[in-house]
């Protein structure tokens, strides 16, 4: 019995992050893995040395299911297959409309959002205040003026 096996290795820029993508398909089934590079390109020295030193790690082949046959029998089911191959513009199209409903950001990013919104709060709360004693200031004096208005000269 032979079985076919095969794994490759693509590495890509999310828009964040250099990340590495590890397919693996060994009989029928298949498995991927995403690794994440850092923000700068990995140079080939340290895709080698991911290769030999990090890639038996992954994990590969620990959750395969025995057989094909044996498998659909059981389930009655068919193990995942290798993804269809997507058309490139439908990819960038569909890789925008994400961007925009969630917006390119890093964490980092996303902390100093968050903390700008957390002063907003901050800010609105402390002019609310701001302009509630002023009226009351206002108020007081508009009210001392008619009280000495009443008490005459």
């Amino acid at each position: 019995m032979q079985v076919n096996s095969s794994s490759t290795l693509t590495i890509l820029h999310d828009g964040q992050f250099w990340v590495g993508i590890c397919e693996h398909e060994d009989g029928g089934a298949y498995e991927a893995r995403r690794i994440v590079f850092g923000p700068h390109e990995p140079t080939d020295e340290v895709v080698l040395a991911f290769v030999c030193e990090q890639w038996g790690k992954l994990g590969f082949g620990a959750n395969m299911r025995p057989s094909l046959s044996d498998d659909r029998e059981a389930r009655g089911t068919e193990l995942l297959k290798r993804p269809t191959k997507i058309n490139p513009k439908r990819m960038q199209r569909t890789i925008h409309r994400e961007i925009e409903r969630r917006g390119v950001s890093t964490k980092a990013q996303q902390a100093i959002r968050d903390g700008y919104e957390a002063g907003k709060s901050d800010r609105r709360k402390q002019g609310r205040e701001e302009r509630l004693l002023a009226e009351e200031r206002r108020y007081e004096s508009r009210r001392q003026k008619r009280k000495e208005k009443k008490r005459g000269h």
